[in-house]
C-alpha cells in the first residue's frame, strides 16, 4: 500500500536512519519511529502517480528556546515522527529544528500547521530537503567534535547544578530516541545494574513515548556515578541526564497513564 521505491530528492525516510548514523559514526543502531501512526496520515497508494514522492522532511522556525522533542511532537500530534534534529548557531540553539516523517503525504498535513502557536509562540513550517538534513547533521556532528560549542552558557549553568544536586537514586533521561525500549536504555547503563522494572518510559496522553525516561538505581552513588554518561549517544541521539526524585518519578508516570 506504500510507496517503496525511492523518493525525488534521494533517499528514504525510513532509511534515513543508518544514512545519519554513519554520518554520526557511531556503533549503535537507529531508533525509528513509532509504528502506531493515525490512519488518515498515511500514504494511500494514489497519492503519487507517475513519479516519485519527495524526502518526507520539513523545517521549523520560532521554536521556544526551552523546546523540547516531546514539545514537537505534541504540536505534530497525529504524525509519524521518525526524527527530530534541533539545530543549534555558535553553540546556542537557533529556535529551528528539521523534523523527517514516517510518509511523504504526511508533509502536506504538517504544512497545516505552519503559524499554529506552541505555547506563546507561533511556528512557522516549511517544507525542505534531504541535502538540507543531512547538512544540518553535519554541522552538528562537527560542531560536537570541534569542542562541544552547542553546551552553552545554559547548559554548563545546568550542568553546574547538576554537580551540586542531591542524588536520590533516581535520573531523569531526556533526548531518547522515540523508540527506544527498556533493553536500549540498560545497555546504555551498561556498567550499572538495573532490571527492567527499574526503569520507567514516560508516556503523554495519546500514549506515546515522549523522548524522556526516568531511572532507579540500586543506590544514590550510583545513580551520581551514571552522571558520568551526560550527553553520550544512544543511537544516534545525545542524552541528557538529570538528577530526580521518586516524587518526580510517581507525578510522570501517572501523567501518562
Amino acid at each position: 500500500m506504500f510507496y517503496r521505491g525511492k523518493y525525488v530528492d534521494g533517499g528514504d525516510g525510513r532509511e534515513m536512519g543508518p544514512k545519519r548514523q554513519r554520518i554520526l559514526d557511531q556503533p549503535q543502531s537507529f531508533y525509528g519511529a513509532s509504528g502506531s501512526s493515525s490512519f488518515m496520515y498515511n500514504a494511500s497508494p494514489y497519492a503519487y502517480i507517475g513519479q516519485p514522492p519527495p524526502f518526507p522532511v520539513v523545517r521549523l522556525r520560532g521554536l521556544p528556546f526551552d523546546c523540547t522533542e516531546a514539545d514537537v511532537t505534541e504540536f505534530f500530534n497525529g504524525l509519524d515522527l521518525v526524527d527530530v534534529l534541533f539545530v543549534h548557531k555558535n553553540g546556542r540553539f537557533s529556535g529551528e529544528a528539521f523534523v523527517v516523517l514516517g510518509f511523504p503525504v504526511q508533509v502536506d498535513f504538517a504544512i497545516q500547521r505552519n503559524r499554529q502557536n506552541m505555547g506563546r509562540r507561533y511556528i512557522e513550517v516549511f517544507r525542505s530537503k534531504r541535502q538540507e538534513y543531512y547538512k544540518a547533521i553535519a554541522n552538528e556532528v562537527s560542531d560536537a567534535r570541534g569542542g562541544s560549542p552547542r553546551r552553552s552558557a545554559r547548559a554548563r549553568s545546568l550542568d553546574d547544578g547538576n554537580e551540586s544536586a542531591q542524588h536520590t537514586g533516581v535520573l531523569r533521561l531526556r533526548g531518547l530516541p522515540f523508540s527506544a525500549g527498556k533493553d536500549d536504555i540498560m545497555d546504555f547503563f551498561k556498567d550499572f545494574m538495573l532490571s527492567e522494572d527499574s526503569i520507567h518510559i514516560t508516556l503523554n496522553m495519546d500514549g506515546r513515548p515522549t523522548g524522556e525516561a526516568f531511572v532507579e538505581f540500586a543506590s544514590p552513588d550510583d545513580s551520581k556515578a551514571a552522571m558520568a554518561k551526560d550527553r553520550m549517544t544512544l543511537g544516534s541521539r545525545y542524552i541528557e541526564l538529570f538528577p530526580s526524585s521518586q516524587e518526580d518519578l510517581d507525578e510522570a508516570v501517572s501523567r501518562g497513564r
